[in-house]
């Protein structure tokens, strides 16, 4: 059988508009293809396999490697706020699309911090590809609609952001066996993570 998703998240508390869950479902499709996901949908055979539970404290040194400031802080606090998402999650796409680096440009043309393809970007009126705060705000944007779009099943929606929409529609909702977008998602997811854990251990 092949794994044709994976999410292990372990996230705390999150905007309200990104409902995540900490448990993780396993499903068995007709074809004999396994999903893992941390949405349970109903009218889906699922099977929780992981259950959440209390994270142990993180050790000084590593609280403060997770909190030390990143870069375009205000812009991504901005774009989070505006579309009710978390600013770690947002973090942890720039970081792994661009690794914080607005003149970047991948050889199937996306661009930016949160690289954006030409189509896409003229789809959410960004005019500016390389102004970070129009970058920014495109891609929290295009985020926001593929989290509602996959009923804010994360793991989905970055697979969407990876590959788009239709290659994960048209698989029948499962992360496509693309090898890029198989170790984007739980790359970001990871970060994403680690990112949320420092946020948390700051206010301990």
């Amino acid at each position: 059988m092949r794994l044709s998703s994976l999410c292990l998240l372990a996230v705390g508390a999150v905007t309200a508009a990104v409902t995540v869950q900490a448990d993780v479902y396993r499903g068995v499709a007709a074809d004999g293809s396994v999903t893992l996901s941390n949405v349970y949908r109903e009218g889906q055979h699922y099977v929780r396999v992981r259950r959440e539970t209390a994270a142990s404290p993180l050790p000084k040194t590593k609280r403060q490697a997770l909190t030390k400031p990143r870069p375009f802080t205000q812009l991504v606090v901005a774009a989070a706020a505006e579309n009710g998402l978390p600013e770690a999650l947002l973090h942890a796409v720039i970081d792994t699309e661009s690794n914080y680096d607005p003149t970047a440009l991948s050889a199937g043309g996306a661009a930016g911090l949160m690289q954006l393809m030409p189509d896409t970007a003229r789809e959410l009126g960004v005019e500016d590809v390389w102004d970070p705060e129009a970058n920014i705000r495109g891609g929290a944007r295009y985020l926001k609609r593929l989290m509602a779009m996959f009923d804010n099943d994360l793991s989905l929606a970055l697979a969407a952001y990876n590959a788009g929409p239709g290659a994960v529609r048209s698989r029948g909702w499962v992360i496509p066996p693309f090898a890029e977008t198989q170790r984007y998602v739980p790359r970001v997811i990871e970060l994403y993570q680690r990112l949320q854990a420092g946020e948390q251990a700051t206010s301990l």
